[in-house]
């Protein structure tokens, strides 16, 4: 429905996580007969779930780990890891710098240049541990880096950008062509991020495996503030998943969404499937691992942007393993742990048996669905409040 915020100019309501809620059908199923996997190009996954290209969120360790409990790491081929041979001590800044002091410092930490036999060897070392390896570029790099990801043998590249669109202008330098490099490229390429169903068709067209859906909806990305652009996460998904479908229909090739950002809990990742995704990427739940090489400490991928940063170096509370906060047991009654535990029970409770038959789930708009006889939670400050 369009809304008329002036004279000439209308505007869409769209919905975030929050404001929305799953409804239960007329069934209800044993959690042990939900099957909550994946299966993308040639990989199946147990676990819907991608973890982030960010430098807090995944290391080589930390790509294998989610990789053994069921999950696809994706690892930042620009950061930390393939700038600095020994990137701990620099991790260990990061950690210690005031707030104030923090972007700065770390626009200079950045500056290091990207090693050629890093990225081989970051790779590899996920590839030698027997799990499937992913790893992200942003379009401005990918020609770049294209031969020596063949030559590490990567499984899934990532071409992840603020927002990526499959017609990129520019009177200075000769963009990529998305659709051109797909069709010569050797292995799948997942892209985005999008927020809307022309340019989710568009990505779709150029041949990729999956579409990323999230512009600014990460707990360290100011992108909507710094330069005003955005779509809540429900409804940036379900247009996806209609562009999905249209794209189905012209090709007869299924292309997966996937949700980027904007998930905190359990809650969140099972209103993304049912909005429409395939499977979600998150980062900042991951960043309070134990585990996690960001030491309690999150940034986005343009937090360190030379010119014009789009992101902060945020502060998480490190809650538990990343086992914990995937697959459980959970001590916390805050949705934070067992995140896909929580989307396994979300299913089975509105009977649902796989991913593709929930993200058919009905779906109302629900404002008070976190507030709603919760006064006593929000006043101690415990559970939901």
């Amino acid at each position: 429905m369009e809304i008329e915020i002036g004279i000439g100019k209308t505007a869409r309501r769209a919905y975030g996580f929050d404001e929305v809620a799953i409804v239960p059908s007329r069934r209800t199923r044993d959690p042990d007969d939900v099957d909550i996997s994946w299966e993308i190009d040639a990989w199946r996954f147990d676990l819907p779930l991608l973890a982030s290209a960010m430098d807090g969120v995944v290391s080589p360790a930390t790509a294998i780990e989610v990789g053994r409990l069921g999950g696809l790491g994706v690892l930042n081929l620009e950061g930390l890891q393939t700038r600095y041979e020994d990137p701990d001590p620099v991790f260990d800044e990061v950690a210690s710098l005031p707030p104030e002091k923090a972007t700065r410092r770390m626009q200079e930490l950045y500056q290091e240049p990207i090693k050629d036999e890093l990225v081989v060897r970051r790779i590899r070392e996920v590839k030698q541990a027997g799990v499937v390896a992913a790893a992200s570029l942003t379009p401005q790099r990918v020609r770049r880096y294209a031969d020596l990801v063949l030559q590490a043998e990567l499984d899934v590249l990532v071409v992840q950008g603020t927002v990526v669109s499959a017609e990129h202008v520019s009177t200075r330098t000769e963009p990529l062509n998305l659709k051109e490099f797909i069709s010569k490229f050797d292995l799948p390429v997942i892209v985005g991020g999008c927020a809307s169903y022309q340019t989710a068709l568009h990505l779709m067209r150029t041949g990729a495996v999956g579409v990323l859906v999230g512009v600014g909806p990460g707990a360290a990305c100011t992108t909507r503030g710094v330069l005003g652009i955005g779509v809540p996460q429900a409804t940036a998904i379900a247009d996806a998943a209609g562009a999905r479908m249209e794209h189905l229909r012209e090709t007869g090739r299924y292309v997966h969404v996937i949700a980027d950002g904007g998930m905190r809990t359990g809650g969140d990742v099972a209103k993304a499937i049912a909005c429409g995704a395939d499977a979600v990427m998150i980062g900042s739940p991951l960043a309070k691992a134990y585990e996690a090489p960001g030491k309690g400490y999150h940034w986005g991928m343009a937090t360190f942007h030379p010119d014009l940063p789009r992101g902060a170096r945020v502060q998480t509370r490190q809650i538990g393993t990343l086992k914990e906060i995937l697959v459980g047991p959970a001590h916390e009654n805050d949705g934070t742990l067992n995140l896909f535990g929580a989307l396994r029970t979300s299913m089975a409770t509105t009977g649902y048996a796989n991913v593709r038959e929930f993200q058919k789930a009905e779906v109302i708009v629900a404002p008070s669905i976190k507030t709603e006889g919760k006064v006593e939670q929000r006043a101690q400050h415990v559970g939901m409040g």
